[in-house]
Protein backbone atom coordinates (compact mmCIF):
# COMPACT_ATOMS: atom_id res chain seq x y z
CA UNK A 1 0.00 0.00 0.00
CA UNK A 2 1.05 3.64 -0.77
CA UNK A 3 0.43 4.67 2.68
CA UNK A 4 3.11 2.65 4.18
CA UNK A 5 5.71 5.37 2.58
CA UNK A 6 3.76 8.07 3.90
CA UNK A 7 6.00 9.68 7.24
CA UNK A 8 3.97 10.48 10.02
CA UNK A 9 4.40 12.46 13.41
CA UNK A 10 2.32 11.81 15.77
CA UNK A 11 2.20 14.22 19.02
CA UNK A 12 0.62 13.40 22.42
CA UNK A 13 0.40 11.74 25.44
CA UNK A 14 -1.20 9.10 27.46
CA UNK A 15 -3.86 6.76 26.58
CA UNK A 16 -5.20 8.56 23.46
CA UNK A 17 -1.80 8.44 21.72
CA UNK A 18 -1.35 4.48 22.93
CA UNK A 19 -4.50 4.31 21.01
CA UNK A 20 -3.62 6.07 17.89
CA UNK A 21 -0.27 4.35 17.67
CA UNK A 22 -1.93 0.59 18.12
CA UNK A 23 -3.85 1.86 15.39
CA UNK A 24 -1.51 3.30 12.79
CA UNK A 25 1.10 0.59 13.14
CA UNK A 26 -1.25 -1.41 11.04
CA UNK A 27 -1.30 0.74 7.93
CA UNK A 28 2.01 2.77 8.39
CA UNK A 29 5.87 2.20 8.60
CA UNK A 30 7.26 5.63 9.45
CA UNK A 31 6.00 6.75 12.00
CA UNK A 32 7.19 9.24 14.49
CA UNK A 33 5.86 9.52 18.03
CA UNK A 34 6.36 12.72 19.84
CA UNK A 35 5.52 12.06 23.52
CA UNK A 36 5.01 14.18 25.88
CA UNK A 37 7.66 14.84 28.99
CA UNK A 38 5.69 16.16 32.10
CA UNK A 39 3.55 13.43 33.29
CA UNK A 40 4.62 12.94 36.85
CA UNK A 41 1.15 10.91 38.34
CA UNK A 42 0.99 7.69 39.56
CA UNK A 43 4.12 5.24 39.23
CA UNK A 44 5.67 7.42 37.18
CA UNK A 45 5.67 10.43 39.31
CA UNK A 46 6.95 8.00 41.91
CA UNK A 47 9.97 7.00 40.00
CA UNK A 48 10.78 10.81 38.94
CA UNK A 49 10.82 11.61 42.79
CA UNK A 50 12.79 8.76 44.20
CA UNK A 51 15.10 8.08 41.47
CA UNK A 52 15.30 11.60 39.51
CA UNK A 53 14.70 9.72 36.21
CA UNK A 54 12.80 11.54 33.22
CA UNK A 55 9.04 10.41 33.05
CA UNK A 56 8.66 7.07 31.70
CA UNK A 57 5.21 6.43 31.04
CA UNK A 58 4.12 8.08 28.38
CA UNK A 59 7.18 6.70 26.22
CA UNK A 60 6.46 3.47 27.57
CA UNK A 61 3.04 3.11 26.56
CA UNK A 62 4.17 4.09 22.67
CA UNK A 63 6.93 1.94 22.83
CA UNK A 64 4.06 -1.02 23.60
CA UNK A 65 1.62 -0.21 21.12
CA UNK A 66 4.61 0.27 18.11
CA UNK A 67 5.76 -3.02 19.16
CA UNK A 68 6.27 -6.00 17.07
CA UNK A 69 7.29 -8.26 20.28
CA UNK A 70 4.88 -11.52 21.38
CA UNK A 71 2.05 -10.64 23.37
CA UNK A 72 3.43 -11.98 26.69
CA UNK A 73 6.58 -9.33 26.43
CA UNK A 74 4.27 -6.79 25.60
CA UNK A 75 2.04 -7.95 28.60
CA UNK A 76 5.19 -7.69 30.79
CA UNK A 77 5.67 -3.91 29.86
CA UNK A 78 2.05 -3.12 31.05
CA UNK A 79 2.02 -5.11 34.15
CA UNK A 80 1.62 -3.39 37.45
CA UNK A 81 2.48 -5.05 40.67
CA UNK A 82 0.00 -5.56 42.96
CA UNK A 83 1.90 -6.01 46.63
CA UNK A 84 4.93 -4.71 48.58
CA UNK A 85 7.21 -1.73 48.05
CA UNK A 86 6.23 -2.18 44.53
CA UNK A 87 2.70 -1.79 44.45
CA UNK A 88 1.22 -0.23 42.07
CA UNK A 89 4.42 0.32 40.20
CA UNK A 90 4.46 -1.01 36.46
CA UNK A 91 7.37 -2.84 35.42
CA UNK A 92 7.60 -1.06 32.05
CA UNK A 93 8.54 2.47 34.06
CA UNK A 94 10.81 0.40 36.13
CA UNK A 95 12.48 -1.08 32.92
CA UNK A 96 13.10 2.05 31.09
CA UNK A 97 14.03 4.37 34.41
CA UNK A 98 16.84 1.46 34.89
CA UNK A 99 17.84 1.89 31.33
CA UNK A 100 18.29 5.13 32.04
CA UNK A 101 20.50 4.74 34.54
CA UNK A 102 22.75 2.10 33.17
CA UNK A 103 23.26 4.44 29.83
CA UNK A 104 23.48 7.34 31.52
CA UNK A 105 20.91 8.84 29.36
CA UNK A 106 17.23 8.94 28.94
CA UNK A 107 17.01 8.52 25.24
CA UNK A 108 20.36 5.89 24.57
CA UNK A 109 18.01 4.05 26.89
CA UNK A 110 15.32 4.15 25.07
CA UNK A 111 16.89 3.06 21.89
CA UNK A 112 17.86 -0.04 24.00
CA UNK A 113 14.16 -0.85 24.74
CA UNK A 114 13.45 0.10 21.16
CA UNK A 115 15.72 -2.69 20.27
CA UNK A 116 14.88 -5.60 22.92
CA UNK A 117 10.96 -4.41 21.72
CA UNK A 118 11.37 -4.93 17.99
CA UNK A 119 9.77 -1.32 17.19
CA UNK A 120 10.15 -0.72 13.42
CA UNK A 121 8.95 3.11 13.79
CA UNK A 122 10.33 6.11 16.01
CA UNK A 123 9.48 6.97 19.50
CA UNK A 124 10.85 10.55 20.29
CA UNK A 125 10.87 12.73 23.87
CA UNK A 126 9.84 15.87 22.89
CA UNK A 127 12.48 17.61 24.77
CA UNK A 128 14.92 16.27 27.02
CA UNK A 129 15.16 18.85 29.77
CA UNK A 130 13.05 18.09 32.86
CA UNK A 131 9.49 20.25 33.06
CA UNK A 132 6.53 20.39 35.34
CA UNK A 133 3.44 21.50 34.13
CA UNK A 134 1.86 24.61 36.37
CA UNK A 135 -1.38 25.17 36.63
CA UNK A 136 -3.04 28.57 37.44
CA UNK A 137 -6.46 28.55 38.45
CA UNK A 138 -9.25 30.92 37.90
CA UNK A 139 -8.86 33.12 41.31
CA UNK A 140 -5.04 32.49 41.18
CA UNK A 141 -3.58 29.94 42.88
CA UNK A 142 -0.72 27.77 41.45
CA UNK A 143 -0.63 24.51 41.26
CA UNK A 144 2.45 22.26 40.03
CA UNK A 145 2.34 19.14 38.31
CA UNK A 146 0.54 17.41 35.63
CA UNK A 147 -1.20 14.94 38.56
CA UNK A 148 -2.93 18.30 39.66
CA UNK A 149 -5.04 18.08 36.71
CA UNK A 150 -7.34 14.84 37.44
CA UNK A 151 -6.04 14.30 41.32
CA UNK A 152 -6.70 18.01 42.60
CA UNK A 153 -10.70 18.99 43.60
CA UNK A 154 -9.68 22.63 43.24
CA UNK A 155 -9.31 22.12 39.63
CA UNK A 156 -13.15 21.00 39.13
CA UNK A 157 -14.36 23.51 41.80
CA UNK A 158 -11.92 26.65 40.34
CA UNK A 159 -11.59 25.84 36.75
CA UNK A 160 -8.28 26.21 34.54
CA UNK A 161 -6.89 30.12 33.76
CA UNK A 162 -3.85 28.69 32.07
CA UNK A 163 -1.04 26.19 31.77
CA UNK A 164 2.82 26.77 31.35
CA UNK A 165 6.31 25.22 31.83
CA UNK A 166 8.70 25.63 34.36
CA UNK A 167 11.68 25.23 33.84
CA UNK A 168 11.11 26.35 29.98
CA UNK A 169 11.91 23.44 27.89
CA UNK A 170 14.05 23.05 24.70
CA UNK A 171 12.96 20.79 21.45
CA UNK A 172 14.45 18.24 20.89
CA UNK A 173 16.19 18.57 17.72
CA UNK A 174 15.21 15.36 16.64
CA UNK A 175 11.51 16.06 16.86
CA UNK A 176 12.14 19.09 14.77
CA UNK A 177 13.72 17.31 12.27
CA UNK A 178 10.90 14.59 11.50
CA UNK A 179 8.17 17.77 11.79
CA UNK A 180 10.30 19.27 8.83
CA UNK A 181 10.24 15.76 6.67
CA UNK A 182 6.80 14.85 8.07
CA UNK A 183 3.28 14.35 5.33
CA UNK A 184 1.02 14.80 7.93
CA UNK A 185 1.56 15.53 11.63
CA UNK A 186 -1.58 14.14 14.01
CA UNK A 187 -1.92 16.25 17.19
CA UNK A 188 -4.24 14.37 19.72
CA UNK A 189 -6.25 12.49 20.95
CA UNK A 190 -5.67 13.26 24.60
CA UNK A 191 -6.28 16.31 27.35
CA UNK A 192 -5.58 19.21 25.97
CA UNK A 193 -4.37 20.57 29.05
CA UNK A 194 -2.59 17.60 30.17
CA UNK A 195 -1.28 15.89 26.81
CA UNK A 196 -1.54 18.13 24.08
CA UNK A 197 -0.55 21.91 25.93
CA UNK A 198 2.42 20.18 27.56
CA UNK A 199 3.88 19.29 24.19
CA UNK A 200 3.08 22.42 22.18
CA UNK A 201 4.25 24.74 25.00
CA UNK A 202 7.93 23.19 24.73
CA UNK A 203 10.28 26.06 22.98
CA UNK A 204 10.15 25.28 19.06
CA UNK A 205 7.30 23.03 18.66
CA UNK A 206 4.68 25.19 17.59
CA UNK A 207 7.17 27.13 15.54
CA UNK A 208 8.32 24.14 13.89
CA UNK A 209 4.75 22.48 12.77
CA UNK A 210 3.99 25.94 11.72
CA UNK A 211 6.50 26.08 9.30
CA UNK A 212 5.85 22.35 7.85
CA UNK A 213 4.91 22.02 4.76
CA UNK A 214 2.80 18.72 6.46
CA UNK A 215 -1.19 18.90 6.70
CA UNK A 216 -1.60 19.20 10.21
CA UNK A 217 -4.64 17.15 11.67
CA UNK A 218 -6.21 16.97 15.31
CA UNK A 219 -8.33 14.29 16.67
CA UNK A 220 -11.13 16.46 18.53
CA UNK A 221 -11.47 14.86 22.22
CA UNK A 222 -14.92 12.84 22.85
CA UNK A 223 -15.58 14.61 26.42
CA UNK A 224 -15.45 17.75 27.74
CA UNK A 225 -13.67 17.49 31.29
CA UNK A 226 -15.12 19.68 34.24
CA UNK A 227 -12.63 22.78 35.22
CA UNK A 228 -10.78 22.11 31.82
CA UNK A 229 -12.71 22.49 29.05
CA UNK A 230 -16.25 23.04 30.27
CA UNK A 231 -18.74 22.89 27.21
CA UNK A 232 -16.48 22.95 24.76
CA UNK A 233 -17.76 22.05 21.48
CA UNK A 234 -15.48 21.22 18.36
CA UNK A 235 -14.74 24.04 17.30
CA UNK A 236 -13.29 25.65 20.65
CA UNK A 237 -10.78 22.79 20.60
CA UNK A 238 -10.05 23.19 17.45
CA UNK A 239 -9.64 27.40 17.96
CA UNK A 240 -7.55 26.65 21.00
CA UNK A 241 -5.27 24.31 19.21
CA UNK A 242 -4.97 26.44 16.30
CA UNK A 243 -4.05 29.50 18.65
CA UNK A 244 -1.06 28.09 19.45
CA UNK A 245 -0.05 27.06 15.44
CA UNK A 246 -1.03 30.31 14.15
CA UNK A 247 -4.29 28.75 12.32
CA UNK A 248 -2.40 26.38 10.40
CA UNK A 249 -4.92 23.17 11.77
CA UNK A 250 -5.87 21.36 8.03
CA UNK A 251 -8.27 19.22 9.42
CA UNK A 252 -10.25 17.79 12.71
CA UNK A 253 -11.94 14.95 13.10
CA UNK A 254 -14.62 14.52 14.82
CA UNK A 255 -16.45 11.32 16.40
CA UNK A 256 -19.81 11.20 15.21
CA UNK A 257 -20.97 7.90 17.18
CA UNK A 258 -22.27 8.27 20.64
CA UNK A 259 -21.48 5.87 23.50
CA UNK A 260 -24.40 3.70 25.32
CA UNK A 261 -26.33 5.56 27.66
CA UNK A 262 -25.39 4.15 30.58
CA UNK A 263 -21.62 5.11 30.01
CA UNK A 264 -22.92 8.75 29.30
CA UNK A 265 -24.61 9.01 32.47
CA UNK A 266 -21.69 7.78 34.39
CA UNK A 267 -19.41 10.03 32.33
CA UNK A 268 -21.96 13.07 33.40
CA UNK A 269 -21.65 12.15 37.20
CA UNK A 270 -18.26 12.68 37.22
CA UNK A 271 -17.58 15.79 34.65
CA UNK A 272 -21.58 17.47 34.77
CA UNK A 273 -24.28 17.04 32.18
CA UNK A 274 -23.07 17.85 28.50
CA UNK A 275 -19.96 16.51 28.90
CA UNK A 276 -19.68 14.91 25.09
CA UNK A 277 -18.51 17.12 22.59
CA UNK A 278 -20.71 18.64 19.73
CA UNK A 279 -20.14 20.01 16.32
CA UNK A 280 -22.17 22.67 15.19
CA UNK A 281 -21.89 23.05 11.53
CA UNK A 282 -23.28 26.52 11.21
CA UNK A 283 -21.12 28.23 14.56
CA UNK A 284 -18.56 29.75 12.32
CA UNK A 285 -19.06 29.09 8.99
CA UNK A 286 -15.44 30.80 8.02
CA UNK A 287 -13.69 27.81 10.03
CA UNK A 288 -9.98 27.66 8.64
CA UNK A 289 -9.73 23.75 8.16
CA UNK A 290 -12.48 21.18 7.41
CA UNK A 291 -14.09 19.07 9.75
CA UNK A 292 -14.37 15.05 9.00
CA UNK A 293 -17.06 13.16 10.42
CA UNK A 294 -16.35 9.84 11.56
CA UNK A 295 -17.39 6.42 13.39
CA UNK A 296 -14.20 6.50 15.64
CA UNK A 297 -16.00 5.14 18.71
CA UNK A 298 -14.37 2.42 20.50
CA UNK A 299 -17.93 0.31 21.65
CA UNK A 300 -16.37 -1.37 24.78
CA UNK A 301 -15.88 0.69 27.87
CA UNK A 302 -12.13 0.47 28.95
CA UNK A 303 -10.75 -1.65 31.53
CA UNK A 304 -9.48 -0.45 34.84
CA UNK A 305 -6.57 -2.01 36.61
CA UNK A 306 -6.93 -2.48 40.22
CA UNK A 307 -3.25 -2.12 40.62
CA UNK A 308 -3.45 1.37 38.97
CA UNK A 309 -3.21 4.69 41.81
CA UNK A 310 -4.74 6.53 39.02
CA UNK A 311 -7.49 4.28 37.15
CA UNK A 312 -10.45 6.37 38.65
CA UNK A 313 -8.77 9.24 36.99
CA UNK A 314 -7.82 7.75 33.08
CA UNK A 315 -11.26 8.02 30.90
CA UNK A 316 -13.47 4.97 30.14
CA UNK A 317 -14.96 6.38 26.74
CA UNK A 318 -12.02 6.28 24.39
CA UNK A 319 -11.62 6.42 20.57
CA UNK A 320 -11.46 2.99 18.00
CA UNK A 321 -7.25 2.90 17.06
CA UNK A 322 -7.92 0.78 13.75
CA UNK A 323 -11.06 2.83 13.21
CA UNK A 324 -9.09 5.87 13.16
CA UNK A 325 -6.60 5.15 11.52
CA UNK A 326 -8.76 4.03 8.83
CA UNK A 327 -10.07 7.52 8.60
CA UNK A 328 -6.34 8.80 8.89
CA UNK A 329 -5.27 6.21 5.82
CA UNK A 330 -7.94 7.88 3.75
CA UNK A 331 -7.07 11.50 4.17
CA UNK A 332 -3.45 10.74 3.56
CA UNK A 333 -4.30 8.89 0.22
CA UNK A 334 -6.47 11.58 -0.89
CA UNK A 335 -3.01 14.28 -0.13
CA UNK A 336 -0.31 11.59 -0.40
CA UNK A 337 1.03 12.97 -3.93
CA UNK A 338 0.84 16.49 -4.10
CA UNK A 339 2.68 16.42 -0.54
CA UNK A 340 5.23 13.72 -1.44
CA UNK A 341 6.37 15.76 -4.18
CA UNK A 342 6.26 18.84 -2.36
CA UNK A 343 8.54 17.72 0.35
CA UNK A 344 10.76 15.61 -1.19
Amino acid sequence: MESRQTRIVTIGGGTGHFTLLTGLKKYFTNISAVVSMADDGGSTGRLRDELGVLPPGDVRQCLVALSNTPKLLRDLMVYRFEKGDLKGHNFGNIFLSALEKITGDFEKGLEEATRILNVKNKVIPVSKDKMSLHVRLRNGRLLVGEKQLDQNKAVKKIGIKKVFLRPKARLNERVKQAVKKAHFIVIGPGDLYGSILPNLLVDGLAQAIKDSRAKIIYVCNLSNKKGQTDNFDLDDYAEFVNKYLQDRLDYVIYNVSRPAPALVKKYEKLEGKNSMVQFHPDKNPERSYKVIKANILKRSPARQNKNDAIAKTRSFIRHDGDKLAKVLVELSELNRKKIIKEII
